[in-house]
């Protein structure tokens, strides 16, 4: 029969891999697959699993964590067991394929524009070939112009490797050449209704009064209005489709729009600026696309697109449409952070309250992170919500092997010790990799130390308590008579502290919230990820005494 203590290491292990709470399958599994000699006590064993889960249950995840520290710190450096998780193959792959990510520039990227960047980064590297970039810019309205230079820099960010560069913008003469073989065709025409009375006749599946003009008159009307000759809202390019389609958005649709907007690049040089149904179809033609990757949403795109393809007997690209993420608790669209960074809400586009890429690359979120979420999310046609304990679980294996330990107190109380002589506290770096060394402060006779009041003032006056990796001592008003200089044989709470000459340091999390305190001295040299004991990881700016919360 197992002893109970090696129950309880096991019990341990498995609490901590899951925030506090062992479960009673997976510890009896464990010891199962561990010591395969007891497969036949395996009933006793459940009822002394049961019991011991339940009282490792009953310690909270701060204990747990507690323990480990000082008892298993090799449990802090997890070794995780690597599945493979592959993308479904793509149909019809030739020597190579092409592929694109189409982002608007009314911003910068979001976590959202994450999945459809490395999902066709991860097959263009499986496959070989060019993966483009493609500003689609042809709604003066909805241009930011920091998205020109901060898109490229986050997919660099991303690790996605782009090939060729497109700005829609610089491509108008394109897409102008490409109309005008449409209404010559007799594939297009120039309507002059009213948007609502458009709207209304496709509804009843009638025609436009202008539809059937003559591809002479509607090029007439297309050079005038290029010319300026026509105000906005006064005309705009229809292309033909089933007036009879049972999906009346794909009746006949509009494909070019008048637009008075001064462009950011171009100015007013252009007025008549294509939809995008209209310029992404040229472009995936022209720019000799083989696959698309893009949501469920643009199932209506692809059939309106499909309609240029057809009149110009060109190859279709093969198309893939993933179900919708639902994105929780994270704020994601543009005109909400525009209008916050213009009214002083937001500090910028990398505040860390968004769910920009550029915000959340200043939390101190892993590239790779990103990258494995979304692989193993995998391309599944149904919609689901995005998991940020998954994700954040994730991240965390990736940066706690690097992430440093030191101590963070919030609304510091000072506390005198007691000590006639001197203490010395060494505190790993890293408790699961002793080689990245100690931090070392040196605590004089009678000296005072910061501790949290909410770990000192829950404590009753008389009662011991563990300062971490310093010694015992027992509350006596606001001072700490120490018991020990090591840690006796009683199971006290630990609690973390800092010294004299300690930092202030104010942590910005992303709810919006400060938690302001101290830091001791040691973190005035540290840039990057640490771990705050009893606290969470933190992204770290060093002498500026800030830092930005990552997640527990």
């Amino acid at each position: 029969m197992l002893t109970e203590a090696e129950i309880r290491k096991i019990a341990i292990k498995n609490a901590y891999d899951h925030d506090g709470k062992a479960e009673v399958g997976s510890v009896i599994s464990k010891i199962l697959g561990t010591f395969p000699e007891v497969r036949k006590q395996a009933s006793e064993i459940s009822k002394q699993v049961s019991a011991v889960v339940s009282e490792v249950n009953s310690l909270g995840n701060e204990k747990i964590i507690s323990i480990v520290e000082k008892e298993f710190p090799e449990f802090m450096v997890r070794v995780t067991k690597k599945q493979e998780h592959r993308l479904p193959d793509l149909r019809n792959v030739g020597k190579h394929v092409v592929m694109r990510m189409a982002p608007s520039p009314s911003g910068p990227l979001h976590l959202g524009h994450s999945r459809m960047s490395i999902l066709n980064d991860e097959y263009v590297k499986r496959y070989g070939g060019d993966l483009v970039l493609r500003i689609e810019d042809t709604n003066p309205e909805n241009i930011d112009p920091i998205a020109y230079d901060q898109i490229p820099m986050d997919l660099q960010w991303l690790g996605v490797n782009v090939t060729q560069v497109v700005i829609q913008s610089e491509r108008m003469d394109i897409y102008y050449d490409e109309a005008r073989k449409l209404i010559n065709s007799g594939h297009a025409y120039i309507c002059f209704c009213k948007q609502e009375e458009f709207r209304k006749l496709k509804l009843k599946s009638e025609a436009c009064p202008h539809r059937d003009s003559s591809p002479v008159e509607n090029m007439e009307s297309f050079e005038k209005i290029i010319r300026g000759g026509f105000n906005r809202g006064n005309a705009t390019l229809v292309i033909k489709t089933d007036l009879n389609h049972p999906n009346p958005s794909i009746r006949d649709w509009i494909a070019f729009r008048i637009v008075d907007t001064p462009h950011p690049r171009t100015g007013l040089k252009y007025r008549f600026y294509p939809m995008m149904n209209f310029s992404v179809a040229v472009d995936d033609h022209l720019l000799g696309l083989t696959h698309v990757i893009r949501g469920k949403d643009h199932l209506n795109n692809t059939e309106k697109q499909k309609y240029i393809f057809d009149y110009n007997d060109w190859t279709l690209p093969e198309y893939y449409h993933y179900g919708l993420i639902n994105i929780p608790d994270t704020v994601l669209k543009t005109s909400i952070i525009k209008k916050g960074i213009v009214n002083g809400e937001y500090s910028g586009w990398d505040d860390v309250r968004l769910g920009t890429l550029m915000a959340l690359k200043k939390r101190g979120y892993a590239p790779e992170t990103f990258r494995r979420y979304w692989i193993e999310s995998g391309m599944k046609e149904i919609d689901a919500e995005f998991s940020w304990d998954i994700f954040n679980s994730m991240n965390r294996e990736i940066v706690d092997k690097n992430a440093s330990r030191f101590f963070f107190v919030k609304n510091p109380m000072e506390i005198r010790l007691n000590n006639e002589t001197a203490l010395i506290s060494k505190i790993p770096y890293h408790p699961g990799i002793p080689d990245t060394g100690f931090r070392e402060y040196e605590i004089g006779s009678n000296a005072s130390i910061f501790v949290d009041p909410a770990d000192w003032n829950n404590l009753d006056d008389g009662k011991s308590i563990r300062l971490k990796d310093l010694c015992d001592v027992q509350k006596i008003g606001n001072t700490g008579k120490v018991l020990s200089i090591k840690p006796g044989k009683e199971k006290l709470k630990i609690i973390h502290w800092a010294p004299q000459g300690s930092l202030k340091f104010i942590i910005f999390r992303p709810d919006g919230t400060t938690d302001k305190g101290i830091s001791e001295p040691l973190i005035s040299s540290y840039r990057g990820i640490a771990q705050f004991e009893r606290y969470g990881y933190v992204n770290v700016e060093g002498e500026k005494g800030t830092g930005y919360f990552l997640h527990k």
